[in-house]
């Protein structure tokens, strides 16, 4: 397989006062097309940094972000932005749905901003959402929907721009046991179709639903595996504080 992303060397850090936070310490990760990771570690290790840098959220104080061919890291915020609109796809774990909206409306809302509205938009996001099973509550809105229809709406609002990436953000963290489960079984689908995914988690049981397990700790990767063993293409670093 080959490299769909990769950072090198990656270096993120905040200003607090007079205080300066190393978020990330030189990460260095090469996601293959078609990966399904799951990223974790403690509260401070970095996890949910990457995952905003991975998705162009933010930028990263040093190394390099290649997505595709292109070091976005180097990228403006509109150039960011017209990346985010069309190569990545979002999960939260807030849902982040628009309350006023109807579920096809928000599903919708990703393609407002490439400009592609009409009636071809329309049908495919009436399709999205049959494939994550809301095909009877087009025009229903968030809160007329449990927090597991909701997560189904936000996967299919992730999907409509057909990204490269599907980057998700603890996305069983607000679910019951069972319904984890069932948004669990949609991404393994979506990633058995070939979708590639991203996802932070603290869950244990959660992450070994994925094929690959990033472990990080105080800005570093301190495991990376795939069935259990070590990843060929980990680069673990450990560095003296």
């Amino acid at each position: 397989m080959s490299a769909i992303a990769s950072v090198i060397e990656l270096i993120k850090h905040y200003h607090l006062g007079d205080v300066v936070v190393e978020a990330l310490r030189g990460v260095t990760i090469h996601f293959e097309e078609g990966d399904y990771v799951a990223i974790m570690g403690p509260s401070g290790s970095g996890k949910s940094t990457l995952l905003n840098l991975l998705g162009c959220l933010d930028r990263p104080t040093g190394g390099q972000y290649i997505l595709g061919d292109q070091d976005v890291a180097q990228l403006d915020d509109d150039e960011l932005s017209e990346i985010r609109s069309r190569y990545l796809g979002f999960i939260f774990q807030s849902y982040n749905l628009i309350q006023q909206l109807t579920l096809v409306e928000n599903i919708e809302v990703p393609l407002y901003y490439q400009g592609n509205i009409g009636s071809s938009s329309r049908q495919r996001c009436v399709e999205l959402a049959e494939l994550v099973g809301l095909g009877d509550r087009l025009h229903h809105r968030p809160a007329q929907l449990s927090g597991g229809q909701q997560q189904r709406v936000a996967i299919a609002r992730a999907l409509v721009n057909d990204p490269h990436i599907i980057l998700a953000d603890e996305p069983t963290g607000n679910l019951d046991t069972s319904t984890s489960s069932e948004i669990m079984d949609l991404l393994d689908n979506l990633n058995a179709s070939g979708k590639t995914i991203l996802m932070v988690t603290h869950e244990e049981d959660i992450a070994h639903r994925a094929k690959r397990i990033i472990r990080m700790r105080d800005g570093l990767v301190v495991s990376d595996t795939q069935n259990g063993r070590p990843h060929p293409a980990a680069v673990v670093t450990v560095k003296n504080n």
